[in-house]
């Protein structure tokens, strides 16, 4: 299913937008195509997991990884349809640097008729320096089974 960069682009940031859990977060859409999603989200006091260190809650980067894989399923062709994450592992490479915006990318580089698979990173400048990786699976409530 081939989809309008146009009517992509306002579907991803309406949810982004929409989503109360990312907009008290602050998170914001960088970029979406299909398949692929970029969102951030900014380093707050407010998040920060140790105040001691000033860095970022896991939580929080959990949350990013979770919505931009979401995202990116959504983009390759599930709109219209509920996703919903059926699994997530995500692995933690080393703590955010404070007072840096974290930057997630996911790509989802399968749909079958149920399940969408995807991949993502989460680092503050370079991509190739994760802060945390994710791979999952979510689930396409409404799958066309004819698919």
């Amino acid at each position: 299913m081939t989809i309008d960069p146009a009517v992509l682009g306002a579907m991803s940031a309406r949810m982004v937008e929409d989503t109360p859990q990312a907009k008290a977060l602050g998170m914001r859409l960088v970029s979406s195509a299909p398949g692929d999603a970029v969102m951030a989200v900014a380093w707050r006091a407010d998040l920060v997991g140790d105040p001691a260190t000033g860095v970022l809650a896991g939580g929080v980067i959990t949350t990013l990884l979770d919505h931009v894989c979401g995202l990116a399923v959504g983009g390759a062709g599930a709109w219209g349809q509920p996703v919903a994450t059926l699994d997530l592992r995500i692995d933690y490479m080393r703590p955010a640097e404070p007072g840096r915006e974290i930057i997630a990318r996911a790509q989802c580089y399968k749909v079958t008729r149920s399940i969408g698979f995807v991949r993502a990173t989460a680092f503050e400048i370079d991509e190739a320096d994760p802060v945390a990786t994710a791979q999952g699976a979510f689930v396409l409530a409404g799958a066309n089974p004819a698919r």
